[in-house]
């Protein structure tokens, strides 16, 4: 089974393709449409055309190119389509029907008669019980949400069990003017899951980060190995906590009450993990545009001492060190800012200053920090230090993550000076001291891969 049909096909088909505003053959095909290639209305009670393509009345009489099959249509009709896609040569499938799994005994035999039928055929099947997925910078949409076309391209790849969770993240990413490369919701996982989607989008030279929402799954040692694994970067957000009881078993069918175990698994194999779907944002965002960190050193410069306290305090929560810096460096400090508030590690200037931008520039030439972490109230009279961060992200090849507060129209003009530099910028402290608690343990994970032990104990497999 190969999933670049699924994620990259040729042509499409939309099974229970519908001319009704509304069904979900509709809005599926009216999303397919978007995509340059071949998409093609199945129906077999349908006649005439939708969107100005005639219907035809099975999969097998598509004259073209088709990998990939949307299915539209009712779950106990599931199986047969997914047989006739198998024998139509079709690659790939997305089932959006529930009823399987998650449903109890009797869909659970259902979604065993489709995993036979999609084994038999050789077929990549996403879902069932999924909203499917998109990838913008194609223009394929291959899901019957609505409304997706403002959500932005870009460098970060959505894995998530919860196709609702991961349209949620895109939207906030859309809001924060983040793009994405792929949005994907997995649903009952019947052949491809997080293995499968992960190794994808980690061959995919669109994404630079991998972001991943777990509520549970009966693979668990494979979904720890295949994130060590990955070259790109992946951050999960690990869901189940507290019981929710029969509610999370009836989404998508997954293993609950196993929190501590995920945490513990994630932990020994070096995946971050976060606790809300704003910090899996905060996060991938950080590790998509930082280079990678030599290690947890991390120098604070701020221009206000509350919001540098809180985020030193954030920072060492999070397994941060916030070092000495040398000599050499706090003398320049000193110099530059005679009279400073704090010239060590963080370096608090008082207020924004015309020459803020040369005590980041000093604390990020220092060989005792890895990674910057910057915040300063906008003023008006002073801007940001732009100018002087263009030449040091170059020449210093390590992460600055920036934060700021100040009015929203101003900073939506300002910060994008900085996010073109490849700085993550962050609008609260504590943000930005998430994405940074993420590139600590991605940069402990990556000096000491012998580290990550063989999580036999916190599987979930057994």
């Amino acid at each position: 089974m190969s999933v670049t049909s699924l994620f990259d096909p040729s042509g499409i088909a939309v099974v229970g393709a519908s001319d009704t505003p509304g069904k979900i053959g509709y809005e599926a095909m009216r999303n397919a449409i978007e995509f340059d290639g071949p998409v093609y209305p199945v129906n077999p009670s349908a006649s005439g055309a939708v969107f100005d393509r005639e219907f035809v009345s099975s999969v097998a009489e598509i004259d073209g190119d088709v990998d990939l099959a949307l299915c539209c249509v009712p779950a106990h009709v599931v199986p047969d389509v997914i047989e006739e896609c198998g024998e139509a040569g079709i690659g790939a499938a997305i089932v959006f029907a529930g009823g399987f799994s998650e449903a109890g005994p009797e869909g659970q035999e259902l979604q065993d008669r489709l995993i036979a039928a999609a084994e038999e055929g050789d077929i990549a099947v996403l879902g069932p019980n999924t909203s499917g997925f998109l990838e913008p910078s194609r223009d394929l949409y291959a899901t019957f949400a609505s409304d997706l076309e403002s959500i932005p391209a870009g460098n970060l790849a959505i894995v998530a069990q919860s196709g609702g969770l991961a349209y949620a993240v895109a939207f906030q990413a859309e809001n924060a003017g983040v793009g994405i490369s792929a949005m994907v919701g997995l649903g009952n996982r019947a052949t491809v899951g997080f293995r499968e989607a992960i190794d994808y989008f980690d061959g995919d030279e669109r994404t630079d980060a991998i972001l991943l929402h777990v509520e549970g799954t009966d693979r668990g040692r494979e979904l720890l190995e295949t994130c060590r694994e990955a070259e790109t970067p992946v951050v999960a957000y690990n869901v189940g906590e507290q019981d929710v009881g029969d509610f999370a078993e009836s989404h998508t069918g997954a293993l609950t009450g196993e929190y501590e175990l995920y945490e513990a698994g994630f932990a020994q194999y070096g995946v971050p993990t976060v606790r809300t779907s704003s910090e899996l944002l905060n996060a991938g965002k950080a590790l998509a545009d930082c280079p990678e960190p030599d290690g947890p050193n991390v120098g604070v410069v701020t221009a206000q001492a509350g919001p540098g306290i809180a985020i030193a305090d954030q920072l060492k929560a999070a397994g941060a060190t916030l070092p000495s810096l040398t000599e050499e460096t706090q003398a320049v400090v000193e110099e530059i800012l005679p009279g400073i508030t704090f010239s060590a590690n963080p370096v608090d200037t008082g207020r924004p200053m015309p020459e803020f931008g040369e005590v980041v520039d000093a604390v990020a030439r220092d060989d005792n920090v890895d990674i910057v972490l910057v915040y300063e109230l906008y003023e008006g009279s002073v801007g940001y230090p732009t100018d002087a961060l263009e030449g040091v992200v170059d020449e210093v090849d390590k992460p600055i993550v920036f934060a700021s507060g100040g009015p929203e129209a101003i900073l939506d003009e300002q910060l994008t000076e900085l996010e073109e530099l490849r700085i993550p910028t962050y609008r609260v402290p504590e943000r930005a001291a998430d994405a940074v608690g993420a590139l600590v343990r991605y940069a402990k994970r990556n000096r000491d891969p012998a580290a990550a032990v063989d999580a036999a104990e916190v599987s979930a497999d057994d």
